[in-house]
């Protein structure tokens, strides 16, 4: 099962993650009042949806016996609030169109790209308040 936490202070807005094994910093720039100790939100979402293409992607290549020079995934949040949109832009190598076209293909069904596009409810719930 995946699992994550969170855990601010009584006074900054920089946050400590746990996810898994592995623990990471969050925080926001300064214009928003944070002192931009790690990424903000929005760039830790960005951040996952270009892990799970760049890796997903490899492993399709790999499986396909297809050489990739290189491969970056590069992720922008565009729109206002209202209609926000995901732009993922792929420079890849190695593969010839045939096979690139493919790759961009097996990045709309990425596990975190179906999540993202299908939406994904959230249940939230007050733990019991400890003494």
């Amino acid at each position: 099962m995946t699992h994550a936490s969170a855990h601010i202070g009584p006074e900054l807005l920089e946050t400590r993650l746990q996810a898994g094994r592995h623990t990471l910093l969050a925080d926001e720039p300064a214009s928003n009042g944070g002192r931009d100790a790690g990424p903000a939100p929005y760039d830790l979402l960005l951040a996952a949806l270009g892990a799970c293409t760049a890796m997903t992607l490899r492993m399709y290549a790999d499986r396909k016996g297809w050489r990739i020079d290189t491969l970056e995934v590069d992720l922008r949040i565009l729109g206002t609030p209202e209609a926000r949109h995901i732009l993922r832009i792929l420079t890849l190598s190695g593969p010839d169109d045939a096979g690139r076209a493919r790759l961009a293909e097996i990045a709309e069904r990425t596990p975190v790209t179906l999540t993202l596009k299908q939406g994904i409810a959230i249940e939230t719930q007050l733990a019991e308040q400890t003494a």
